[in-house]
């Protein structure tokens, strides 16, 4: 591995990447993003390689990217995450174990399954962590697509650890904390303690951003160039979103209201999808607290495209009692670059947070 490493995502709107020096004081030396053609990816899944390739070459020259070595953050909402509690052993006769065990769980067979299981605290001879599963064939898709223009997958990440990673210094060591990303088409929450997750939810939810915006339009309209930014250079998708100070508190103590004037304002105010995002972040959030074993949550980042939609920061507010502070991708690491704006900001934080997990 060379001096820099590279934090990659690849959604349904686009490819993204996030370069990052190694060492101890690791800083962001270049991004880039590029929108992929309509039905060539979903979230972590590769439909059309070639158009993938073509982007991830566009990609990688564009942002002038140093290395050729990438963590892969994936967050599919076909990607299973759930508590899970088994008997303590070795790490490596737990990996030979735990296809047996988790059969069951499993929407396809543990053959055809990637398992990984993070463990969070143990009590005799049994261990309780978060069990990931995601289909196979899904992932070496991409490390396929990833090969044919020369990139190697040094690891594969869930996205929402990377997030709990990279928001751990906003908050004080005995602070729970929630992140949520609001993405596109899939809504990211992870709630975690000192930067360690304890719990993870992904939610399947359409969110208007700039990103599906540009996608619309380019579907109806052929000929239009899709723009690219790396860097910060271009205007395409760095100044497409548009509305509030980006990495600034949002909505901190003004938040609070009764559940019935909550679900009234959310219904009033906001468009369907905005008000679909409150309703299940607050239930997944009452779900999390409402466990006998949860410590209260002190604050909530918000970071994502999604997070400066129109009427997504206020529906939020209305609907989450929990201060909430929006996070953009200068929050959380220094640069050596030109900052990036708008939405490439806010989504970045998770890149970022994808490729932190290589660099120490």
């Amino acid at each position: 591995m060379g001096k820099t490493i590279v934090g990659l995502e690849v959604t349904e709107e686009s490819v993204r990447a996030a370069e990052l020096s190694l060492g101890r004081r690791p800083q962001l030396i270049a991004y880039g993003e590029v929108p992929l053609p309509a039905d060539a990816a979903k979230d972590s899944e590769v439909l059309d390689a070639g158009a993938v390739a073509v982007a991830l070459r566009q990609l990688w020259t564009g942002a002038k990217f140093k290395s050729k070595d990438a963590v892969l953050g994936v967050a599919s909402r076909r990607i299973l995450v759930r508590e899970y509690t088994t008997q303590a052993m070795r790490p490596d006769l737990l990996r030979e174990a735990l296809p047996y065990q988790v059969q069951d769980l499993l929407p396809v067979p543990a053959s055809q399954a990637v398992l990984d299981f993070f463990p969070l605290s143990q009590t005799g001879d049994q261990v309780s962590g978060l069990l990931v599963a995601a289909v196979s064939e899904n992932i070496e898709q991409i490390i396929s697509t990833l090969s044919k223009v020369k990139v190697k997958a040094q690891a594969v990440d869930l996205a929402a650890f990377g997030l709990a990673r990279v928001t751990a210094p906003l908050a004080a060591a005995e602070e729970t904390v929630a992140t949520v990303h609001i993405g596109d088409h899939t809504t990211q929450v992870v709630i975690s303690r000192r930067g360690v997750p304890q719990f993870v939810r992904l939610l399947p939810i359409d969110v208007a951003t700039a990103a599906v915006r540009r996608h619309t339009v380019a579907a109806s309209t052929p000929e239009l160039e899709l723009a690219t930014v790396a860097s910060g250079v271009g205007s395409g998708v760095a100044g497409a979103a548009a509305g509030g100070t980006v990495g600034s508190p949002a909505g901190n103590g003004a938040g609070l209201a009764t559940q019935g004037r909550t679900r009234g304002a959310i219904r009033a105010n906001t468009p369907p999808g905005v008000s679909d995002l409150a309703a299940r972040l607050r239930s997944t959030l009452a779900f999390f607290a409402g466990r006998a074993t949860s410590e209260p949550l002190s604050r909530v980042f918000v970071t994502g495209g999604g997070a400066i939609v129109d009427g997504v920061m206020p529906a939020l507010s209305a609907a989450i009692d929990t201060p909430l502070q929006v996070v953009s991708v200068g929050d959380v690491i220094s640069m050596s670059t030109p900052p990036p704006a708008g939405e490439v900001a806010l989504n970045l934080v998770g890149t970022v947070g994808i490729a932190l997990g290589e660099v120490h």
